[in-house]
């Protein structure tokens, strides 16, 4: 071989080395594009502006649509998400602008029409994805044609012409809108079929912004400083609350407590001339009725709050962020099947404190504690979404899926919760000894009545967080994005630290009145925050533009799961602190 053929030879080679590199570095995987090269664009699904969780398929409407559509294999998070991705007919290739593209022809009928006037007429809005990013636009717009002062006249016309607006850095797409052109529109007023040719542009700029901030624009909107002012002024309100809460529980037991402890005396002689608390001591630690179920909700209480702790966790490290398709969903269905055995755990050796028998009735108690009710509603909302024919509907594949990630993991982990909690149980440690009958409880007047305690128990640390719930509630039901994590798990904290303060405080003032009856009152008090939650759950959807059954049973199906989720976790923070407090002063009395 001479040397200009190696050469040649040499040339060849190296070429074609560069452009497997070329084509290596260059993938929807990486995000990185060459000019020309072919970007995935998705559309989503469809929806009225007003109501977030009623959307429907994009090709619902009688859009322009590939033949066959074929739809994206998803995850089991954007499945339960809504999200229902699908081929489309326009091409975006990385840099290449077009203008006034035919995307087709298409002869709408009456009934198409008016599936179009409809979507106008509800402020239908589509959503596409782009390189993994979401954009939305309008269907169409409403005008006003003439109006007398008895009658007004409206038009409906429908956008036939789409501007994609798209933003790119070096080889990297940072951001892109859809924006439907007023000037080239139908007229869809009436019931009349129309010749309509569909079209659209793409515009490309260059910006200066990095690839790995292009998802702050989806949060720029909720980081205004106004919003981040509320937050903080919310943040210390909930400070100041807690630090209010702690000087008067100080003062209360600086005052009574320690003159109490100091006045003590166990001769059974003298015993019966103790009052106040100290009187029932021998009933304090009686076990409570119910006691397979109370085992339960502490064990179900101990799994939620560990996973909500994880799920802060996962977005501390950057895991969980917005518009992450689906991995919220996915987080909590996998994490409430891991975390199950927690609560298999913590149930079974609450339980065996008590008895070494009958541990197996309180973990099956565990298992549809919180899983039972959820189901049932997820069920009925799931048969409400059939019936709409909404994105909310969930296969029957992915039912099975769930089904089946319950049976083959949840369960399991559940049991061997249950069967560590057995093996390392140990006994209840009472500092004083339960007497063979219950005390009488003397007649009380009604506003120390359970009622009137969880009244306070839950208002108090309800009004710390209102204003946070406000910002919650409009992320979850609008379209808002909560941006700041961190100020969320600080509330948690203080949540947590406020219905912890107010349960020993209410504990002690029920043991006060010789009511010795604390252990599930404490779990009612702690929870009570719940009911004011769903409470306002109902206030803030009368004040908004939610309108629909779908929406109406979506909004108060999946904000009652939620509530009674909070109901389970602060009932076990109320009861647990309530425990540690009822042992502490116990404890002090018998030493004395």
């Amino acid at each position: 071989m001479s040397k200009m053929e190696a050469l040649k030879l040499s040339l060849i080679i190296i070429s074609l080395l560069l452009t497997n590199l070329r084509s290596i570095a260059s993938s929807p995987h990486n995000h990185r594009y060459n000019v020309g090269d072919h970007v995935p664009l998705f559309v989503n699904k469809v929806g009225p502006l007003n109501n977030p969780s009623e959307t429907y398929q994009y090709y619902e409407l009688p859009f322009c649509g590939p033949d066959p559509v074929v739809k994206k294999e998803e995850s089991l998070g954007e499945v339960l998400s809504g999200d229902r991705l699908t081929t489309a007919l326009y091409k975006l290739n990385f840099r290449e602008n077009k203008v006034a593209e035919t995307l087709c022809h298409k002869k709408l009928e009456g009934d198409d029409v008016a599936k179009f006037r409809d979507a106008v007429i509800n402020d239908f809005y589509f959503q596409m994805y782009y390189d993994d990013l979401p954009f939305w636009g309008f269907v169409g717009k409403i005008e006003e044609d003439s109006w007398t002062l008895e009658k007004k006249s409206l038009k409906y016309f429908l956008f036939k012409h789409v501007q994609f607006d798209v933003l790119y850095n070096g080889n990297q797409i940072i951001e892109v809108h859809a924006i439907g052109d007023p000037n080239q529109v139908v007229d869809i007023t009436e019931d009349v079929g129309v010749d309509v040719q569909f079209t659209y542009s793409v515009v490309w700029n260059t910006t200066s912004a990095a690839f790995d901030t292009r998802m702050d624009r989806y949060s720029r909107a909720s980081s205004l400083p106004i919003h981040l002012k509320i937050h903080w002024f919310s943040f210390i309100n909930s400070v100041i609350t807690i630090m209010l809460l702690i000087g008067l529980l100080t003062l209360l037991f600086m005052r009574r407590l320690r003159n109490d402890l100091r006045t003590f005396s166990t001769g059974d002689e003298e015993d019966d001339k103790e009052v106040g608390w100290k009187y029932i001591h021998g009933d304090v630690f009686r076990y409570p009725r119910n006691k397979s179920l109370f085992c339960a909700v502490m064990g179900v209480g101990t799994q939620l709050l560990t996973l909500v702790c994880s799920l802060f966790v996962l977005v501390c490290l950057g895991i969980l962020y917005p518009y992450n398709r689906g991995t919220l969903c996915t987080a909590l269905v996998i994490l409430y099947s891991l975390t199950s055995v927690v609560a298999g755990y913590t149930t079974a050796s609450f339980h065996c404190q008590f008895a070494e028998t009958g541990w197996e009735r309180s973990v099956l108690l565990a298992g549809i504690m919180y899983a039972g009710p959820l189901f049932v509603i997820g069920s009925i909302l799931n048969v409400v979404a059939v019936s709409y024919g909404a994105t909310a509907a969930l296969p029957f594949g992915t039912i099975m899926v769930i089904i089946l990630l319950y049976a083959f993991l949840t369960i399991p982990l559940l049991v061997l919760g249950g069967v560590i909690g057995y093996l390392f149980r140990s006994e209840f440690q009472s500092p004083c000894a339960t007497k063979r009958y219950p005390r009488e409880i003397p007649p009380l007047p009604w506003y120390r009545d359970t009622p009137c305690q969880m009244f306070l128990g839950g208002f108090l640390p309800f009004s710390a967080i209102v204003l946070e719930l406000q910002h919650l509630y409009a992320s979850l039901w609008g379209y808002r994005i909560f941006t700041l994590p961190s100020i969320l798990f600080i509330m948690f904290i203080i949540l947590i630290l406020i219905t912890a303060i107010l349960s020993v405080g209410l504990t002690y003032i029920q043991l006060s009145v010789e009511d010795h009856q604390w252990w599930w009152r404490s779990v009612f008090c702690g929870g009570s925050t719940a009911i004011f939650m769903f409470a306002y759950c109902i206030y803030f959807y009368t004040r908004s533009s939610m309108s629909g059954l779908l929406q109406f049973s979506f909004v108060f199906g999946y904000n009652a799961c939620m509530c009674y989720a909070f109901f389970l976790m602060l009932g076990t923070v109320g009861f647990s602190s309530s425990l540690m407090f009822v042992r502490y002063i116990y404890r002090a009395v018998k030493s004395e």
